[in-house]
C-alpha cells in the first residue's frame, strides 16, 4: 500500500530518490506529501448561494470564490432532509435506508443504531487511520463529533443561539425558529468562534496531513446575526419566491402528513401578518454572515503553506423551504428541503466548473478518499465523484436518493423527481417544465414508464426504524418512533 501511494503522489522520480532513506524518512517525507482536506459543513443551507443562482438577492463572495477554483454540482441532494440521519449518513457512509436513521440520533449512538452502523468507520476515522491528523470544531454530526472520532475537537456551544430575553415574533417553544437583528457583534456569534479557530489551526506546522472540519450552524434558525447582515438586504428590496395557495391539492395524504409542520410559521401565516419579507430577509442574512466566516477560513488557508496541497469541500446538510409550499422548514421530499450546495476543489487545482449530474452527500466519503488517495473503504455505498470532477458532463447513470422514513423516498434525475411512499402512492415532477413541482404526474399515463425508469433507482433494502433515532415533530414521526421505541430523547 505504501509503495502505490508512494508512486501516486511523489511520482517514480521521486521514489528513486527517496529509496536510499530510511523507513522513518521516507514515511517522514511522504506524510508531506499526501493532499489535505478541509471540509466546510453548513446547516440548513440551500440554494441561496451565488453559484447557484437560488435567489437574486443573495450576497456570497467567499462561497463564489470557493466555486470559481473548484467543481459546483448542482443537482447535489441530501440522503435524509433532516440533520440527524443526513450526517450520520455522510459521516459512515451508508444510506439511512440501510441503517435505520430515519430521525435524529445522539452522536454516541449511531453505533448502537444497527449491525451495520456498529462496524462502520467515521470519515474522519479512515483518514485517522492512514496517518492523518484530523480536527474538527462546531457542528459535524448532530450535536458535536463522536467521541474519539477525531484527535482534536474544538467544541460546539449548545444550541443555536446566542438568543435574546424574549424571541421577536415566533414564540413557539418547539422551534429555534425566529428572525430580527442579533446580538451587536459578529465576535459573540460561535459560528465566528469555530472559524478562527480553524484558522489558527491552518497557521500551524504539521509533519503529517490533515483533515479538518468546520461545521457552522447559521442559517439554522433562528434567523439572528447583527443588524449589518440584515441592512445588506433591505426587505423591501427583496424577490419573493414563489408559492401557490394550492400546490399540494395533487399530492397524497401521506405526502401532507410527513411534511405537517405544526411548530413551524406558514406561508399563509406569514403573508397575513407582513412577515414574509422579513423570513427571507433574515434568512438571506443568516448566510451573508456565514459566508463571512467561511472567507476567514479561506483567507487563513490561501495564507498559509498548505494553499496549493488541500482539497476544500462545501456542502449543506439539505435544503429549506422559505415560503415554497406553504412551508418555512426543511423536512420534506421536495426540492427545495433535498437540495443543497456541494462545492468540491481538489488540491492543486482552480479550475471553475459546473456539473448537473444528479449526486448524493453520501458521494462524499467514496469521493474524498479517492482524491486523497487512500484504500477505499468497501462499506460505503456512495459513488466515487472524481470522474465529474475531471469532466463535469461524463456519463452519469445514477441518480440521487433521499429517504425521509422508512421506505419513503424522493428519486432525483437530471429531469425528474419522483417520489414513492410507504403506502404505494407516487409524485412525479419534470423539471424540464416545472421546477417549482407544482403539478404532480404520477397519475398520468403517459408517464408510466417514465416511473418505472425511476423506480429501478430505490433502495432495495428497507431496514427498521432504529430504537435510538427519534423524531417528533409531527403525529406521523411520533407514531413512527413510538412503534420503535425510541422515546428516550422525547
Amino acid at each position: 500500500m505504501v509503495i502505490n501511494r508512494r508512486n501516486f503522489i511523489l511520482g517514480t522520480t521521486a521514489y528513486a530518490t527517496m529509496s536510499a532513506l530510511t523507513p522513518f524518512e521516507v514515511w517522514g517525507q511522504l506524510k508531506q506529501q499526501y493532499p489535505n482536506v478541509l471540509m466546510l459543513i453548513v446547516d440548513d443551507l440551500n440554494d441561496w448561494i451565488g453559484p447557484m443562482g437560488g435567489h437574486p438577492n443573495t450576497k456570497t463572495p467567499n462561497i463564489d470564490r470557493l466555486a470559481n477554483q473548484g467543481t459546483v454540482f448542482t443537482n447535489a441532494h441530501a440522503s435524509a432532509p433532516l440533520c440527524g440521519p443526513s450526517r450520520a449518513s455522510i459521516m459512515t457512509g451508508l444510506a439511512p435506508s440501510t441503517t435505520g436513521i430515519y430521525g435524529h440520533i445522539s452522536d454516541e449512538n449511531i453505533r448502537k443504531a444497527s449491525d451495520k452502523t456498529a462496524h462502520s468507520v467515521f470519515l474522519s476515522e479512515h483518514f485517522k487511520k492512514h496517518g492523518y491528523y484530523t480536527a474538527a470544531v462546531g457542528k459535524i454530526f448532530h450535536e458535536r463529533v463522536v467521541d474519539g472520532s477525531f484527535d482534536e475537537y474544538g467544541g460546539r456551544v449548545k444550541g443555536f443561539g446566542p438568543y435574546p430575553e424574549k424571541k421577536f415574533f415566533w414564540d413557539d417553544p418547539r422551534t429555534n425558529t425566529d428572525w430580527g437583528a442579533f446580538p451587536e457583534r459578529d465576535d459573540q456569534m460561535p459560528d465566528y468562534e469555530s472559524a478562527h479557530w480553524i484558522a489558527n489551526k491552518l497557521k500551524q506546522k504539521r509533519d503529517k496531513p490533515f483533515f479538518m472540519a468546520c461545521g457552522f450552524i447559521r442559517p439554522h434558525a433562528p434567523w439572528y446575526v447583527p443588524q449589518k447582515w440584515f441592512d445588506l438586504h433591505p426587505a423591501k428590496d427583496l424577490y419573493l419566491p414563489p408559492y401557490m395557495r394550492k400546490d399540494l391539492d395533487d399530492v397524497p395524504e401521506i405526502a401532507r402528513l410527513i411534511s405537517e409542520h405544526p411548530m413551524m410559521p406558514t406561508t399563509e401565516w406569514a403573508i397575513e401578518k407582513g412577515q414574509f419579507r422579513n423570513i427571507v430577509q433574515g434568512y438571506l442574512a443568516s448566510v451573508s454572515f456565514v459566508d463571512s466566516c467561511i472567507g476567514i477560513v479561506l483567507d487563513a488557508l490561501e495564507n498559509s503553506e498548505y494553499a496549493n496541497n488541500t482539497a476544500v469541500v462545501l456542502w449543506g446538510d439539505h435544503g429549506y423551504h422559505l415560503g415554497e409550499k406553504d412551508k418555512f422548514a426543511k423536512m420534506t421530499l421536495w426540492e427545495r428541503a433535498t437540495r443543497t450546495p456541494l462545492i468540491i476543489k481538489p488540491p492543486k487545482s482552480n479550475r471553475a466548473q459546473i456539473s448537473n449530474r444528479p449526486v448524493s452527500l453520501l458521494d462524499l466519503y467514496p469521493t474524498l478518499v479517492k482524491m486523497c488517495g487512500l484504500p477505499a473503504n468497501p462499506t460505503n455505498e456512495g459513488n466515487d465523484l472524481t470522474p465529474l470532477l475531471d469532466n463535469p458532463n461524463a456519463p452519469w447513470h445514477h441518480a440521487a436518493v433521499t429517504t425521509y422514513g422508512t421506505n419513503n423516498h424522493a428519486i432525483k434525475t437530471e429531469r425528474y423527481r419522483y417520489i414513492r411512499y410507504e403506502d404505494g402512492t407516487e409524485e412525479l415532477y419534470d423539471h424540464k417544465v416545472d421546477k417549482d413541482e407544482w403539478r404532480n404526474l404520477a397519475n398520468e399515463p403517459a408517464y408510466t414508464k417514465v416511473k418505472a425508469q425511476l423506480a429501478k433507482h430505490l433502495p432495495k433494502v428497507n431496514a427498521k426504524w432504529s430504537k435510538h433515532t427519534y423524531y417528533d415533530g409531527n403525529d406521523y414521526f411520533l407514531q413512527k418512533t413510538i412503534e420503535a421505541g425510541a422515546t428516550e430523547r422525547m
